[in-house]
């Protein structure tokens, strides 16, 4: 098992892992519209994101974007944003989930970031519990507005 970038090819996998939590995807059934393609190709232009994912023996298991800010606090080191993070719905409870986030926190520490950040939906009280075990705290509140 090894954590890389995303390339073109990964697409329908990675959205086959954002479309439903709860079950498997077949990637072949995925429609990748312009506007996944559009959205692929930007993250994948700038330095600044990444979408990373699981593979094992040449099947995506699981996957990641991560976004690195740069700001004036932490003495002006980056941190680093975790965001999508997924498993495989039938891939759950053998390490990979605590495997790919264990490589994403090394991958931010080897870029020079101070502080590793994520948010998580509040009813996904099991993932909390997966997120603090890997030593994050729940220390903000968080706030979205849709436009």
């Amino acid at each position: 098992m090894h954590l890389r970038i995303a390339t073109r090819s990964d697409l329908p996998a990675v959205l086959a892992l954002l479309a439903d939590e709860d079950a498997v995807t077949d990637p072949a059934s995925v429609v990748v519209g312009e506007a996944y393609e559009k959205a692929f190709a930007d993250i994948a232009a700038d330095a600044r994101n990444e979408i990373l994912v699981l593979d094992v023996d040449g099947t995506v298991v699981g996957c990641l974007q991560a976004t690195y800010i740069p700001g004036l606090g932490k003495g002006g080191a980056e941190r680093a944003l975790i965001e999508a993070v997924r498993i495989r719905a039938d891939r759950r409870g053998g390490g990979l989930g605590r495997r790919l986030m264990e490589l994403a926190v090394e991958r931010a520490r080897l870029r020079g970031c101070a502080l590793v950040q994520l948010t998580s939906n509040r009813s996904r009280t099991d993932a909390h519990r997966f997120y603090v075990s890997l030593g994050f705290t729940a220390s903000h509140e968080g706030f979205k507005l849709a436009l």
